[in-house]
């Protein structure tokens, strides 16, 4: 996979140092110390008719443009193992979306930022020319071995997700409870599934060192994916399913790697947070950093989730 604009310009960063720095560019959230807890910080952009559109086949409504925006924000919190603590969102309001729209669009970040246990603690509104959203939340750890990051993943590992892949709900739910599940059971990598599993498990690999070898016909599908019906129970996945679960991202589900003996623990965890289903789809083998997907004849394909492309 070739190297992203994004991965170019952390790559051109200076490298993050002092105490007060545990984790800089590269994960889903940076951490920094603060006094004696750990915050953790990320941030996500929405920009009209490239993320959502208002309008037209597809379309969103500004509520659930509002409750995506605060959803995926909180996911990369999810991703880290941390606790939802405070949002902050800048909204840039076009000549066409109005007052009213605007205020929907505000409801649904309320929505998912109460029912998460998030509070909305500021932010700021300016014109744009279109509608865009950026989304600053923060999250807290008491200590460091409570957060996973994507480095960990070791060769032996087994790799699970959570819940199913390929429906991209309109209303996600982020995985908070199941994240810090997953890394107080142990979890040595973790990311959240915003741009793809083809994308994201690639970052897991490529920050360990490793290669997630995954089974494309392990997928959990979502009953909305395409091609869903073209498939029985207990048959294997028709390929179109199946790489449209693993490239059209939005699932906002998490994938993660644990050690082989930790997998009922894992599981366990799972049941005790909520009922999440775990679904485990691969393993991790020393090899070139990265991820290769597996068809049923155990033949390579060749996958990617979403890029922004300049």
């Amino acid at each position: 996979m070739e190297r992203s604009l994004i991965e170019s310009i952390a790559a051109a960063l200076p490298a993050v140092g002092g105490s007060r720095i545990v984790r800089g560019v590269g994960d889903d959230a940076a951490v920094v110390r603060s006094g004696g807890a750990l915050c953790v910080t990320s941030v996500d952009a929405m920009v009209e008719d490239v993320h959502f559109r208002l309008d037209g086949d597809g379309s969103s409504s500004p509520y659930e443009v509002g409750w995506r925006a605060v959803a995926g924000a909180l996911s990369d919190l999810a991703a880290m193992g941390a606790r939802a603590g405070e949002a902050y969102i800048a909204l840039g309001v076009s000549s066409t979306l109005g007052e009213e729209r605007a205020l929907e669009l505000v409801g649904g970040a309320l929505e998912i930022a109460a029912a998460s246990g998030t509070v909305l603690a500021g932010g700021d509104v300016v014109s744009a020319p279109v509608l865009t959203v950026c989304v600053t939340v923060v999250g807290w750890a008491d200590h460091e071995r409570e957060l996973t990051g994507r480095d960990g993943a070791r060769a032996g590992d087994l790799v699970g997700v959570t819940g199913r892949l390929g429906g991209r709900p309109a209303r996600p739910v982020p995985r908070l409870v199941e994240g810090r599940a997953l890394a107080a059971a142990g979890a040595h990598a973790m990311i959240d599934l915003s741009d793809g599993l083809a994308s994201d498990a690639w970052h897991i690999g490529e920050r360990s060192g490793v290669s997630l070898e995954i089974d494309l016909e392990r997928l959990p599908l979502d009953e909305s994916a395409p091609g869903w019906k073209r498939y029985a129970p207990g048959r294997a996945v028709s390929a179109d399913a199946s790489e449209w679960a693993a490239t059209a991202g939005e699932d906002y589900e998490l994938c993660f790697t644990v050690p082989a003996a930790a997998r009922a623990r894992a599981e366990q965890a799972l049941r005790a947070a909520g009922g999440a289903q775990a679904t485990w789809i691969g393993h991790v083998r020393d090899g070139s950093p990265g991820a290769r997907f597996l068809d049923e004849r155990g033949a390579e394909r060749r996958l990617e989730g979403y890029e922004h492309r300049w």
